[in-house]
């Protein structure tokens, strides 16, 4: 294996790196870069020995996987996040007390109902108080970009990811943009998005064990040079890795019940963005970078 000559000198740098690569990595590398991209607090500041049972590889993994990148060891790696991403982090320790209030949750008989409305509380509340610092201001706007520069939004979203497909897309028609939900109702996913071209955008919503069919509307978009727009609990998901932007979000899991309400949270404010960015435009179109409207033929 080649390792290159200099290593990243930030963590966005890292980041774009190991999604340019990361098709190319054996699986225990990619395993390895998934943890990094989906854990980058605990990659800063957690010790090797840690990483190792947390990421379920050994330690030489790890070394093995900063090396291919051009470190030095996996100390240096770790300082570039330390350094880099962690600067101010609000979010510091939001992987640490999930995993605390797993523990003390699952270790727990449930009692009454009253109590397991507390442990769902404060577990999305936590999972909510993290998205405010996971999905950043220019991410946010850039994937409201895409759904105002496309002709029609066609969202699809499968099994769990369903509710939040549907809300998207109710919420989109609500603010009068043209969408076409795909529900697959009948096997009919093929057909739906038959007139699919380039000039419109897929919102596809996806967690893992990923569904098949989102995978494959996602490959279809590409190949139709339709843009992306892909969320999703991982960077190198199925459906993100070919998407034009990613959202990312770590949903709560309380006694092994994945939740949805960092979603629908997400969802909520995507569409509410865009609406009040359509108003903007109408007034300034070049708020935003909207495109000024077109003059509808008489």
């Amino acid at each position: 294996m080649t390792h290159p000559a200099t290593p990243p000198a930030t963590a966005e740098e890292l980041r774009a790196a190991i999604l340019a690569r990361y098709d190319g990595l054996s699986k225990r590398l990619k395993q390895i870069a998934r943890y990094v991209l989906d854990e980058p607090n605990a990659v800063a500041l957690e010790t090797l020995a840690v990483l190792s049972e947390r990421s379920g590889v050994q330690p030489s993994a790890i070394v093995r996987f900063a090396k291919s990148f051009g470190f030095d060891g996996a100390t240096q790696m770790q300082r570039l996040f330390r350094d880099g991403l962690l600067s101010g982090n609000a979010s510091l320790g939001y992987g640490e007390r999930v995993r605390e209030f797993a523990k003390e949750v699952d270790g727990k008989l449930i009692g009454d109902p009253g109590q397991v409305l507390a442990e769902f509380v404060e577990g999305n509340v936590m999972a909510l108080q993290h998205l405010g610092g996971a999905v950043d201001r220019d991410t946010l706007a850039a994937a409201v970009r895409l759904i105002a520069d496309a002709d029609t939004v066609y969202v699809a979203g499968f099994r769990r990811s369903f509710p939040v497909a549907a809300y998207l897309a109710y919420s989109l028609h609500q603010v009068d943009k043209k969408t076409m939900f795909i529900d697959s109702v009948g096997g009919m996913a093929r057909q739906q998005v038959h007139a699919m071209t380039a000039d419109d955008l897929l919102l596809v919503v996806s967690y893992h064990p990923y569904a098949e069919e989102a995978v494959h509307l996602a490959d279809t978009a590409v190949d139709r040079r339709c843009k992306v727009l892909a969320i999703s609990d991982s960077l190198v998901s199925p459906v993100a890795k070919p998407a034009s932007l990613v959202l990312q979000v770590r949903e709560a899991e309380i006694r092994k019940f994945r939740s949805l309400s960092t979603s629908m949270c997400l969802a909520q404010a995507l569409v509410i963005s865009y609406a009040f960015s359509g108003a903007i435009a109408a007034r300034n179109p070049s708020a935003l970078g909207a495109k000024p409207r077109r003059p509808r033929k008489k």
